[in-house]
């Protein structure tokens, strides 16, 4: 077992209390704090304080890759941690993306690799060749767009603005109500041309401003438009996060997103766990690069509501949030005195505790795991006793249990 040292992102949506808070630290905290990443990215590996001296988990797991994460794991996966673990703490939206499948992510990877784009070029796509399904389970209210809305309910919100101007937009989503039809639509919308995107856009925010306190059962679509359009003027994206589904989770409700699934995240803060990669393809509302033929080729039109991950359990403990996913699979134990939640290893594995405190022992050994505190368990370490009063977060793989 190693208690972690993780890496905090300053990303500038970041929230400058909600992780500083978790773990303990002043807050506010000087620079916003957006992801606090737990596991063996390379970009942002943790670190674990050994007698040796600090070493990061990504040297830990490939020195000893069939002790520390099991032989299921790196027969399927190799020598890395499958999954990447993280706190992300929105304070203002983060742009609209979204994340390959495995095979674009190896076929992108590999051309940009040809041209000889360097992996921390702007411009760059794809920084490797795996993909990102992902999964946020709430911490505090969250609220997210993910995916293309039902498109008679796009275009009654549209309908509702009563603005001339997006008649020509709106012409192929009105001709073919349907994926096709939102293709098109967002397609049109993406590649309008620089001199007629301000005007249209202020247009939208304006009618958005003025209908929001009007009763329309948009409103709080309407209200994040305006919000947009104040962050990000003249960005088409602002008009395309109108597409998308408005979706409010609660503490302790999930979504699921997998490739494809054009996506930001609004406010709030949760627990999020992915395949281990940072392939992000950005769709608007954002000062980075946007290559919209490589956005338009990777994303899903599919259109419709997006449903909660229903959490199942057998002990009344541990709450699992199923996904179809092999690289990861996350859990929520709520630990009560007196009760502890069966070990069932499926690997390596990262626990943080996010509420109260808890006590993990295996071999002897047990450490205390107060609010914030994170560990590594190894797939050598066995079967383990957790025990407290609080609640943690599992992350391991998705592969069946060894």
């Amino acid at each position: 077992m190693y208690l972690l040292d993780n890496v905090i992102q300053p990303y500038a949506w970041g929230s400058r209390t909600a992780i500083a808070e978790l773990l303990g630290q002043p807050a506010p905290s000087a620079n916003p704090q957006a992801e606090l990443w737990m596991g063996a990215h390379p970009g942002a590996p943790s670190r674990v304080r050994r007698e040796s001296g600090v070493q990061s988990l990504l040297e830990i797991l490939q020195s000893a890759p069939e002790r520390e994460l099991g032989e299921a794991v790196t027969r399927r996966f190799g020598n890395e941690l499958p999954f990447l673990f993280k706190v992300l703490a929105a304070e203002t939206p983060l742009s609209l993306q979204t994340h390959p499948s495995l095979v674009q992510a190896r076929e992108g990877y590999a051309r940009e690799n040809e041209l000889g784009v360097p992996l921390g070029a702007p411009h760059r796509n794809y920084k490797d060749a795996n993909h990102k399904p992902e999964l946020i389970c709430a911490l505090t209210p969250f609220d997210a767009l993910c995916g293309f809305r039902r498109a008679d309910e796009t275009l009654a919100l549209f309908d509702s603005l009563g603005l001339g101007l997006l008649a020509p937009l709106l012409a192929p989503l009105r001709a073919s109500p349907d994926a096709h039809g939102v293709s098109r639509l967002f397609e049109a919308l993406m590649m309008l041309p620089l001199e007629q995107r301000g005007p249209l856009v202020d247009a939208v925010v304006a009618a958005c401003a003025a209908r929001v306190g009007q009763g329309s059962r948009f409103s709080e679509e309407l209200r994040w438009a305006v919000r947009l359009g104040e962050l990000y003027p003249g960005d088409p994206g602002v008009i395309g996060a109108l597409l998308l589904n408005l979706v409010r989770l609660q503490p302790g409700e999930a979504i699921y997103l997998s490739a494809g699934n054009l996506h930001a995240y609004l406010r709030g803060v949760g627990m999020e766990i992915m395949a281990n990669s940072d392939n992000v393809l950005r769709g608007g509302c954002t000062p980075k690069h946007v290559d919209v033929p490589e956005l338009l080729r990777v994303l899903d039109f599919r259109c419709g509501p997006i449903g909660l991950v229903q959490p199942t359990s057998t002990d009344g403990v541990e709450f699992v949030y199923p996904t179809p996913t092999e690289e990861f699979r996350l859990s929520r134990l709520q630990l009560r005195p007196g009760v502890s939640p069966r070990s069932e290893r499926r690997g390596p594995e990262i626990l943080l505790c996010t509420e109260g405190s808890a006590r993990l022992s295996v071999g002897g050994e047990t450490l205390a795991l107060p609010r914030g505190a994170s560990v590594f368990v190894g797939a050598a370490d066995g079967a383990y006793a957790l025990e407290g009063d609080g609640v943690v977060f599992r992350a391991t793989a998705g592969l069946e249990s060894q």
